[in-house]
């Protein structure tokens, strides 16, 4: 560890170069994103990541967070970092300027949340869920709630908190027992939530937490879901801070990673809250929250694997192991860098080709992101809208399932001084391993994939993601040198994408577990022709300075290297991926249960 520099060349090659985002004059707000601008953002927030957060990732690793006398400490520097954001704006980035954010587009927030992220995916899980918990009242609250709650969770004074999971429930919410009873103008709510991030610490002076509950006539299952607004300490008319509220953290739970965050057991008893939303429609609500969490995630697992890259290079030109089979590169030394090995250079090149293309494809959703809620064509809002909705299961589940297993990659290229805590990167595979999980599983994104995403509006959004890439191919199909190495690669990937979408739609109408056995198959092979439709676009744009006599040759060459290593040796994957799924379900259900 302690090697960690943030991508700000990868990122405003990716925004200004590929992207363009200077030139979407129709999203609001993208006429002030200029070159000197974003990079003036970047550039500061890239210092904060490298200055002061990684130096606190093993910090928050080794000292975990300890709950004494109701109280949860968080490791020691953290709390000074905190403020250190607070103060300079950094939770405002994105935030409504009504309550006093900066209004910056989505594309600027994410860009800096990946940097921010890989230094310290703990301690930015705090902001994270801030964020999270702002959108669902902003979307949702009152404005009387507004008022009173959002300029505080804007500024980072407050933080906020999302409480869905209970001991016997997880996904399956309609299980949850939480109660809500009426009480003049509000509710008691009582019940045992489990695995809460950042519920409770002594960073912020009050904690606002989001609250799945059932009222007594609730119907069952998932139509009596209601959403609540409780915070640690209740709220004063004029905005002072009141009573402590019935809500206290239980336990810290023990956990495999991310120890500088408080994973807590929150512990409601009658405990004062307000309905968010209409009553028995809290999973409408939660669900803003739960989408950008979803994408907020799929970043995490892309900055794990960011910054587990960065530590397994450095040591893989640094550490001598072995002669080179042809010539060597250490001629007067005892053996040759481990980076001359052609098994070394396979696994960096891996984890450079996804860590790059990934910062390509989750920009670009970005740019969706912020066309959804700024772009001045409403047809272009809902068309955006539903491309965003169908690639967030992709982007959480492919990001965050290849982001854990590229860190892994960095272990090994370390080899036994990777399982050795000193070292630093186990943290980075423990830490990224809870991002295949949170949030839905991996299987949870698949299944919301094919089960909800591609049928929606008789498949309109996967429609319109075919016609994009197809009409970007053909606009590009007479540059002979992009098309041999980057758009032939794309358009079998896409076709593959295609022939899956086509069995679904043939055969698992005869028979859903069809579709269902294969869906986690078809949520790898949309991530890899998403990965290849990124790497084809930064391509051009590589091609594009060397051609114009760049003076930074050598980054454009290794651009365009890295992306042909991409579409010759990750995107191939799809057809393995289009012949697991025509095998349909009886491979995977034949076996009778009692068997296992």
């Amino acid at each position: 560890m302690g090697m960690f520099q943030p991508p700000l060349r990868d990122f405003k090659f990716v925004l200004h170069e590929t992207l363009k985002i200077q030139d979407e004059t129709a999203i609001s707000g993208y006429e002030e994103m200029t070159d000197d601008f974003t990079g003036a953002v970047l550039d500061e927030a890239g210092k904060i990541a490298r200055d002061v957060l990684e130096p606190l990732n093993a910090v928050g690793d080794q000292e975990g967070c300890r709950l004494e006398n109701g109280v949860v400490y968080t490791p020691k520097g953290f709390k000074e970092a905190w403020d250190l954001l607070v103060e300079g704006g950094w939770p405002s980035m994105e935030c409504d300027e009504a309550y006093g954010g900066q209004n910056m587009p989505s594309v600027l927030n994410l860009a800096v949340g990946t940097m921010q992220s890989s230094a310290n995916m703990g301690f930015m899980m705090y902001s994270g869920l801030t964020h999270g918990a702002y959108s669902a009242l902003h979307h949702s609250g009152t404005d009387e709630q507004k008022q009173k709650y959002l300029p505080k969770l804007v500024s980072g004074e407050w933080t906020g908190t999302m409480n869905l999971t209970e001991p016997h429930c997880g996904t399956d919410l309609g299980l949850l027992r939480t109660k809500a009873v009426p009480n003049g103008d509000g509710y008691k709510i009582s019940g045992q939530k489990i695995f809460i991030s950042a519920g409770e610490h002594d960073m912020a002076e009050n904690i606002i937490h989001l609250v799945l509950a059932r009222l007594p006539d609730a119907p069952e299952g998932v139509k009596g879901i209601s959403l609540f607004v409780v915070p640690k300490f209740l709220v004063n008319d004029d905005g002072s801070l009141g009573a402590r509220n019935g809500v206290t953290c239980g336990k810290v739970e023990e956990k495999m990673g991310i120890h500088g965050n408080s994973t807590c057991v929150m512990n409601y008893d009658d405990a004062q809250g307000w309905l968010i939303g209409e009553e028995h429609k809290g999973l409408r609500s939660m669900f803003v929250m739960m989408n950008e969490a979803r994408q907020l995630v799929g970043m995490q697992g892309l900055g794990q694997a960011l910054a587990a890259y960065q530590s397994s290079a450095a040591y893989a030109k640094d550490r001598l192991q072995g002669r080179a089979v042809t010539g060597t590169e250490n001629p007067d030394g005892p053996a040759d860098p481990l980076i001359v090995h052609p098994d070394v250079r396979r696994m960096l090149m891996e984890q450079k080709s996804f860590v790059e293309g990934g910062i390509g494809f989750l920009s670009w959703v970005a740019i969706l992101l912020d066309a959804t809620k700024r772009h001045e064509d409403p047809e272009m809002r809902k068309k955006a809208d539903g491309m965003v909705s169908l690639l967030t299961p992709v982007l959480k589940g492919f990001l965050t399932e290849e982001g854990y297993r590229l860190a892994g990659l960095g272990q090994q290229i370390y080899g036994g001084h990777g399982y050795i805590e000193e070292w630093g990167m186990s943290q980075y595979v423990r830490d990224a391993r809870i991002a295949m999980i949170y949030e839905g599983t991996t299987g949870i994104q698949a299944l919301d994939l094919v089960g909800r995403k591609l049928p929606q509006n008789a498949g309109k959004a996967l429609r319109d993601f075919f016609e994009y890439t197809k009409g970007y191919i053909k606009d590009n199909e007479d540059d002979l040198v992009l098309a041999k190495d980057f758009l032939e690669p794309l358009k079998a990937a896409s076709k593959d994408l295609q022939q899956a979408a086509m069995y679904f739609m043939q055969s698992g109408m005869k028979n859903p577990n069809n579709a269902l056995a294969g869906s986690v198959d078809f949520m790898y092979l949309f991530g890899h022709v998403c990965m290849g439709l990124s790497w084809a676009r930064q391509a051009k744009a590589a091609q594009a300075a060397l051609e114009a006599g760049t003076e930074d040759k050598a980054f454009y060459e290794a651009k365009l290297m890295t992306g042909r290593f991409y579409m010759k040796r990750m995107l191939p994957e799809t057809s393995l991926r289009l012949a697991r799924i025509e095998t349909g379900a009886d491979p995977v259900m034949d076996l009778p249960a009692e068997a296992f």
